[in-house]
């Protein structure tokens, strides 16, 4: 499953951890994403969505 918030489009993003050594290796930052009952478009859907977008209030939650 892609780890891309289905809300704001959020994806990793690449980079690299830095030793002391100043050794490069490579790294992934990943975003926070929830699985959540969303209410889109009047019907309940399963949705991944960032934390930052849940907080934000973009993501309508299914009662």
């Amino acid at each position: 499953m892609s780890k891309i918030c289905d809300i704001c489009g959020k994806k990793p993003i690449a980079g690299h951890n830095v030793s002391h050594a100043n050794n490069r290796t490579p790294r992934r930052w990943l975003p926070n994403l929830q699985a959540v009952r969303a209410t889109i478009n009047g019907k309940t859907k399963r949705i991944r969505a960032c934390s930052s977008c849940i907080r934000a209030g973009k993501v309508l939650k299914a009662s």
